[in-house]
């Protein structure tokens, strides 16, 4: 294990997976439970293009909350050897600023606590609050529920920046999911989502090639799982979705609204593959839709930002997000600090 403080890779896009991952996060949590019939009406026949500002800020949702709870967890884990208590701890953190009747389980750990605009609950799942009241947490082998929610899923994207090693990063990534939630896919969908953003921020492969490798460390490490084929099944067809001529929305219709891992990753999958070099059609596609529109939208950002960088992002994006400079300065510390 090499620990290194000067990086050679490229920050900008780990910058570019975590800030646009938070841009999505931000244009679908203004209608994260509508309709489309609704957007559209509210919005225009484009849906929604632009931030809604809440006091001149685009909010971020739980979703990039607890991202960064799991960004600062691992630093944490660096520290202390063991990555996954390092990330519950720092969860249990997140669960005190949502209503403050949480208890962290060895001490409060995260200096997120510390910044004001974290202490505000953001819709936060109910999978992952009542996961994080009991005293024992779950892991892939110790199911704690059996929920397959995207609240696994959408928060583990510095798992696949920080380590190289994308067996490594999936593994964590489903531990990290599994805390909380634990149907086969919905740390599945983690894995599988973690080894996309690892392989889009450290190599240059071709995005039809990168998920069919993202895909075969998944295979490789729960070659036994009963839902592996399920999750297989469904990224094939957002894989088929994207070389059709089917309009985004109605593809994104036939993969679902996004509530579960499984669905949430293939659409933004879906989404990556159909506008690859364009972050700002790949968020906009992402969160125009009946379902879970900021979660689908923060994944899509997540991978597509890991490759493209946050150079790509347009200005309308970063300009007004909430919490911007400390999503630049974590994602530029985990670039330092990643373990290569």
């Amino acid at each position: 294990m090499n620990f290194i403080e000067n990086f050679k890779g490229d920050p900008d896009r780990f910058r570019g997976c975590i800030i646009a991952g938070a841009a999505g996060d931000a244009l679908g949590y203004a209608v994260e439970f509508d309709r489309l019939n609704t957007i559209l009406k509210r919005y225009g026949s484009d849906g929604i293009t632009e931030f809604e500002l809440t006091d001149g800020k685009a909010l971020i949702s739980d979703d990039t909350q607890m991202t960064l709870y799991t960004l600062d967890g691992l630093f944490h884990g660096r520290a202390s050897g063991d990555y996954i208590d390092s990330i519950d701890r720092n969860y249990r953190d997140w669960l005190i600023t949502q209503d403050g009747r949480g208890a962290p389980s060895k001490g409060k750990q995260s200096i997120l606590n510390e910044i004001p605009e974290m202490n505000h609950p953001r819709a936060p799942g109910n999978t992952c609050l009542s996961a994080l009241y009991k005293a024992v947490h779950g892991s892939t082998k110790m199911p704690i529920n059996q929920s397959r929610g995207c609240g696994g899923v959408m928060r583990v994207a510095p798992c696949g920046l920080y380590f190289k090693d994308i067996e490594k990063a999936a593994k964590t990534a489903a531990e990290a999911a599994a805390l909380t939630h634990g149907h086969e896919l919905g740390w599945l969908s983690a894995a599988a989502m973690a080894a996309m953003v690892n392989l889009a921020v450290w190599t240059d492969l071709p995005f039809y090639d990168l998920v069919d490798q993202a895909m075969a460390a998944v295979s490789r490490l729960w070659p036994d799982s009963a839902f592996l084929p399920v999750l297989n099944g469904l990224i094939e067809k957002a894989v088929d979705l994207s070389l059709s001529c089917e309009t985004d929305r109605d593809a994104i219709k036939q993969l679902g609204e996004g509530w579960t891992g499984d669905e949430a990753l293939a659409i933004a999958l879906f989404c990556v593959l159909r506008h690859p070099d364009d972050l700002e059609s790949c968020l906009i596609a992402a969160v125009n839709h009946d379902g879970d529109s900021d979660s689908t939208g923060s994944i899509a950002g997540n991978i597509l930002g890991a490759r493209l960088g946050l150079s790509a992002l347009p200005e309308k994006f970063r300009e007004n997000l909430e919490l911007y400079d400390i999503l630049y300065g974590l994602s530029g510390k985990l670039c330092r600090y990643a373990e290569v």
